[in-house]
């Protein structure tokens, strides 16, 4: 089977009435696909990706079918596809990438250092990388082709890509998309 589509570190598979999208090992940095390659870095992000998805699914149903590649073609029951492939369900792709920033990192923190905001959101001064926020945020990007750079964005520019009707819902769900992964992760640490 050959990939459908290519991007920077997933690749994706038709699989009829649904998507095989699998995680490869492959590094991206700044948008540039670097040559060497992470052992299991597949594996990592689609396993954290199906915590997540199911973690969160009462809040915000998923694409996610399957990482059981029992259930995939037979094409994917290898060792080289196993713990890195999901099966997903046919979505329009709507190409904008959620950020939810807690940390004032990567492309954020080159935004602050340039101006003091991050996707127009003025942010307090005397900020660090890396440094926790006083709260999370809202950070959107463009979804870039491979070659190109994704680009932030503000919220009302984010809102140009969605169609009305998901404006409403997408702001009800944000904090509690915001907030659960970090009560969950502030819960795990407590208890360490």
């Amino acid at each position: 089977m050959k990939p459908v589509k290519e991007g920077k570190v997933r690749e994706i598979y038709d699989n009829g009435d649904s998507l095989i999208m699998v995680a490869t090992d492959r590094i991206s940095c700044f948008d540039v696909i670097l040559h060497n390659t992470v052992t299991k870095k597949g594996t990592v992000l689609t396993q954290m990706s199906k915590f997540w998805f199911d973690y969160t699914k009462d809040i915000l149903p998923n694409h996610m079918i399957s990482t059981d590649v029992k259930d995939m073609p037979e094409f994917f029951q290898t060792p080289e596809y196993e713990g890195k492939s999901m099966m997903c369900r046919k979505l329009n792709m709507l190409p904008l990438e959620c950020i939810v920033r807690g940390y004032i990192t990567g492309s954020g923190w080159k935004s602050y250092k340039e101006n003091g905001t991050v996707c127009g959101i003025k942010l307090p001064e005397g900020l660090k990388e890396s440094d926790k926020l006083p709260e999370p945020i809202f950070t959107p990007s463009t979804k870039a082709e491979i070659g190109d750079h994704d680009e932030n964005i503000s919220y009302e520019q984010s809102i140009d890509h969605l169609e009305k009707h998901f404006r409403e819902r997408e702001k009800n769900m944000l904090p509690n998309c915001a907030t659960t992964p970090s009560l969950f992760t502030r819960n795990v640490l407590t208890t360490l």
